[in-house]
């Protein structure tokens, strides 16, 4: 049997992704081959996976796969992504299709009106329901990351070799992570180790950050690939991160993650997802009662508002209290 998976970004969402690898490679009646197609920039995240046979990647459009694909004669497809470009692929095939409810009803009613009809379940477990017809189950062990075998690993300062706290910089919208002046805050209050995590657009910040205090912060923004910032996560003692795909790896490594809300909110059901047999604390930050938020599904550039206060008012004194303690 070969089953084909289909979910084209982004880091924490194809981590997302990964229970239903796992259990549909694990669970198949017989020897099934478990293809996945996504973007090329996002094959790092997989290409490790055991429980995957094939990565299929597209640069721009599916027409650089589709004929391959074909020739494949997958007998499912599972979509994950539910767009209009998976729509295409699965119109090509002629597997049976599969495909996650995304709720776009109820996510408009959360932002524009405020009303909440989500359902009180986390997607991994929407993902999970297309399997079902398969006779799938989730095997409740959480999500997977798996590193490269022959991974280089950051060399680094004595005094951040063990027992260091990880603080995730980077979001992919601005209005989904903490200003600098937030870090800051957490930078000087925070008395343990810390490194800093991030892509190249923070590694400035991630400087200034850790020339405040540069004897217990160390900046890896900018400095470290994905698995190596994956690795240093792993070796954490604590992750602290904004509603980002750093939180669902940090997630996967089974890490305690102090997670930090900005103009999303968890009722979208893509909070860190944990094995159920998990002994780790998830503990969510977020302002209450915001009548601007959510704002948005996803994210802005900026506060649409021109206050935000969804991370203005955040209780950073508090949070640093926890990390202390």
């Amino acid at each position: 049997m070969k089953i084909l998976i289909i979910r084209f970004s982004s880091i924490g969402d194809i981590v997302l992704c990964t229970p239903v690898i796992r259990c549909l490679k694990n669970q198949v009646d017989g020897d099934a081959e478990i293809h996945f197609l996504t973007k090329e920039q996002y094959r790092p995240i997989l290409e490790h996976n055991p429980y995957l046979d094939q990565i299929h990647c597209i640069d721009k459009t599916t027409d650089e796969v589709i004929e391959t694909l074909k020739d494949l004669n997958f007998d499912y497809v599972i979509d994950l992504h539910h767009n209009l470009r998976s729509a295409r692929v699965k119109s090509r095939l002629q597997g049976l299709s599969f495909s996650f409810n995304k709720l776009n009803i109820q996510k408009w009613l959360l932002v524009n009106f405020k009303m909440d009809r989500m359902p009180d379940v986390h997607i991994v477990d929407r993902y999970m329901d297309t399997t079902k017809a398969l006779g799938i189950e989730n095997d409740g062990q959480g999500l997977d990351y798996f590193l490269p075998p022959n991974l280089e690993a950051v060399q680094l300062p004595s005094n951040f070799s063990s027992n260091y706290q990880a603080i995730v910089l980077a979001a992919t919208h601005n209005t989904k992570r903490p200003l600098e002046k937030h870090f800051q805050k957490l930078v000087e209050g925070i008395q343990k180790p810390m490194i800093l995590i991030g892509g190249k657009a923070e590694e400035e910040m991630g400087e200034r950050l850790a020339e405040l205090h540069p004897e217990k912060v160390l900046n890896m923004a900018g400095k470290s690939s994905l698995a190596q910032s994956a690795l240093l996560i792993k070796n954490s003692e604590l992750v602290i991160t904004p509603d980002t795909g750093m939180m669902h790896i940090a997630a996967a490594f089974d890490k305690p993650i102090l997670s930090i809300w900005g103009n999303t909110v968890p009722e979208f059901g893509m909070y860190p997802y944990y094995a159920k047999d998990s002994k780790n604390k998830l503990e969510i930050y977020e302002v209450k009662d915001l009548s601007c938020r959510p704002c948005s599904k996803i994210g802005y550039a900026k506060c649409p508002k021109g206050h935000f206060m969804c991370m203005e008012n955040q209780d950073w004194g508090e949070l640093v209290r926890r990390t202390n303690s």
